[in-house]
């Protein structure tokens, strides 16, 4: 097994082959996690998993699973909950409280959270940066204030959308904020996004299993073309009443 160390500045990631075939899709360990490194690592299907010892690691996974924006499926249950439900759906409106309790979602069989401080940090500058984006889920309370009941966070690079973790403070809400976050994607140019891991929750969105090589080769089209709409602001809002303020 031969697993490379990543110098600093050198922002070159080896070809995932070997690591998929024989180091169960690692590629490569840094001691950095700065903003040139992880746009090089998505623009190549890599993308880091955790950190040790101050070290991070950095991995692809095969075959990949995404979501084609067009083919999001909407099940009776959460369309249902769509029509009926107050709610609010933002983009970008508490980025850093959004990956704040992303990381603080218990992991069945994880010691912990992989979204650690540095992950946290490293992401924000992204963020500021305009390619890292947040999507808030937000419920009126009973005296009409918006309190943040779920969301998740990703990467966007061109038209490619790398989704990365989700919390929900109450049921539905990280449903909610994907529901309608994909379609507001799709209008502002969004073609892919990445799902990464394969999960039975996913797949009810309507997430596939596509070739990695194939998944490469998309990106190299996808990430060159920018998007037509910039992302941020309300992206729907349905049967809400007077709601005066967030939380």
């Amino acid at each position: 097994m031969n697993i490379p160390f990543l110098p600093p500045q050198d922002y070159r990631f080896p070809n995932p082959d070997y690591a998929l075939e024989h180091c169960d899709g690692l590629v490569g360990v840094s001691a950095d996690l700065d903003r040139g490194r992880l746009l090089s690592a998505y623009r190549s299907g890599i993308f880091p998993w955790f950190s040790q010892n101050g070290l991070f690691y950095w991995f692809a996974t095969a075959p990949r699973t995404v979501l084609f924006p067009e083919k999001l499926h909407i099940g009776k249950s959460l369309a249902k909950t769509l029509r009926n439900k107050p709610y609010r759906v933002t983009a970008d409106q508490t980025f850093g409280k959004v990956i704040a309790h992303c990381a603080a979602v218990p992991r069945p069989g994880q010691d912990g959270t992989w979204i650690v401080p540095e992950f946290q940090t490293a992401y924000t500058r992204l963020h500021e940066s305009g390619h890292a984006h947040s999507f808030e889920c937000w419920y009126p309370d009973e005296q009409g204030r918006l309190k943040l009941a779920g969301g998740f966070y990703g990467v966007q690079i061109g038209s490619v959308f790398y989704g990365e973790s989700m919390f929900a403070l109450a049921p539905d809400a990280s449903k909610i904020a994907f529901a309608c976050a994909v379609p507001y994607l799709a209008e502002r140019g969004v073609q892919l996004i990445d799902c990464q891991q394969d999960t039975e929750h996913l797949a009810r969105f309507g997430s596939e299993q596509m070739d990695f090589h194939d998944f490469q080769t998309a990106l190299r089209d996808l990430n060159g073309r920018p998007l037509c709409r910039n992302i941020g602001g309300t992206v729907c809002c349905n049967c809400l009443p007077n709601c005066v303020s967030f939380r």
